[in-house]
């Protein structure tokens, strides 16, 4: 049921009590009517996004971006993408926000609050790359559940906060620990207190690396609400939901962590290649890790169009997960041949690279330019679509614009 019809149901006196004062004049409200207070609003407006953003899902919030809108090095929130598996947390007050450290191996438990995180430890600032594990999940056939992303669950912001590595130090972990989990405050979409919409982790190795962060500003400002204020997590080069969101306690453990979504086949794939559609038990499917190499072209937008004898020049972004991206090319004859981008340097380890090449096309017609990045260890992205998976995830197939020459 939709939450129109849903409110639309409900008493004057629960509607009231949904907006936190009384209607004085809802007794002259017509019948069925909505409350301005009570109906969704524009999600542009509400999270600061371009009217350019794609939304895929409300409930839970789910957007992302085109490609072209990527073009920036540094990702800003206009372009971000969001995912959600739950309810946006509502009323946070900053002053109050505490962070704890627990479990079975912290020798200790220990609370600490947003001013202690940023006065008693160094504060450090790294440019990291996020993307969703089911980015391109919408390519894959036969489909697979989840939300439909293109290609535009993926950016790359800069983020300051104090490394986790050095808040588990101040706490002290035990020699058993294997992996930490995060828990946060957004709230499952039924309404139950009880559950968590999600509750991930990653190995203590990733918990310890440099990069790992407990975020409280992105871009330089307070992150937005939606990607986490006051507090979040950030493992860069990991599916993103490793990098939990309004993070309060995170809980250092003694085996894989096991809260929700970690478990059954959720950020999964099978451990042996599979068949399309073939159905995988949960016991043979392994925890997404490192992110695959992969590369967008963000200029120009897919669909251009220029002269016969004019060259274009392209632009965009490659990363790697853990790995260096080594080569970047293009191919304007459907992968036959390649020739190569020129490619940056990461400003700091998990950040995207960017590349770029001018492009000649020999007559008029219709062409399409490919790109295709290489890691550091020699792996290269696939020109089609990579080994099918249950849940849709990985696909780093290479990234493709249309262009017409006239």
């Amino acid at each position: 049921m939709d939450r129109r019809k849903f409110t639309g149901s409900l008493s004057l006196g629960a509607m009231a009590s949904i907006l936190g004062v009384p209607i004085v004049f809802g007794k002259s409200m017509p019948e069925g009517y909505v409350p301005l207070g009570l109906q969704d609003t524009d999600p542009f407006q509400r999270f600061n996004k371009d009217k350019g953003m794609v939304v895929l899902n409300d409930k839970p919030w789910n957007m992302e971006a085109q490609a072209h809108l990527l073009d920036d090095k540094i990702t800003p929130n206009k372009f971000m993408f969001i995912r959600n598996n739950g309810n946006i947390p509502e009323n946070i007050d900053a002053a109050t926000w505490t962070l704890t450290i627990d479990g079975e191996a912290a020798n200790q438990e220990k609370t600490y609050t947003l001013q202690d995180l940023k006065t008693k430890f160094e504060q450090h600032t790294y440019q990291l790359t996020l993307e969703c594990g089911g980015n391109g999940r919408s390519e894959f056939n036969p489909p697979a559940k989840g939300n439909q992303w293109t290609v535009g669950a993926v950016g790359c912001a800069q983020w300051t906060g104090v490394r986790l590595r050095d808040i588990l130090q101040d706490v002290g972990i035990k020699s058993n620990a294997v992996y930490i989990g995060y828990h946060a405050a957004d709230t499952h979409l039924s309404g139950d207190p009880n559950k968590e919409p999600i509750s991930r982790g990653v190995p203590m190795q990733k918990a310890l690396q440099d990069e790992t962060l407990v975020a409280f500003q992105m871009n330089g400002k307070d992150i937005p609400l939606a990607h986490g204020f006051p507090l979040r997590l950030v493992c860069g080069g990991w599916p993103a939901s490793a990098s939990g969101k309004w993070v309060n306690r995170i809980s250092v453990r003694n085996k894989v962590h096991d809260g929700p979504k970690m478990t059954g086949s959720s950020y999964r794939i099978p451990c042996e290649t599979v068949a399309p559609g073939e159905k995988v038990a949960d016991e043979a499917m392994c925890i997404i890790e490192s992110m695959p190499v992969k590369s967008l072209i963000t200029y120009p937008k897919t669909g251009a169009t220029i002269k016969t004898n004019q060259d274009l020049k392209i632009r965009g972004h490659a990363w790697a997960g853990e790995l260096q991206v080594s080569t970047m090319e293009y191919s304007i004859d459907f992968g036959s041949t390649w020739k190569t981008c020129s490619l940056e340097q990461p400003t700091n380890r998990l950040a995207w690279q960017h590349f770029g090449a001018t492009v000649a096309f020999p007559k008029k017609g219709y062409y399409e330019v490919w790109a295709r990045a290489t890691d550091s260890t020699g792996t290269s992205q696939p020109m089609v679509l990579p080994g099918w998976n249950p849940k849709g995830y990985l696909n780093n197939a290479c990234h493709r614009i249309a262009v017409k020459v006239s």
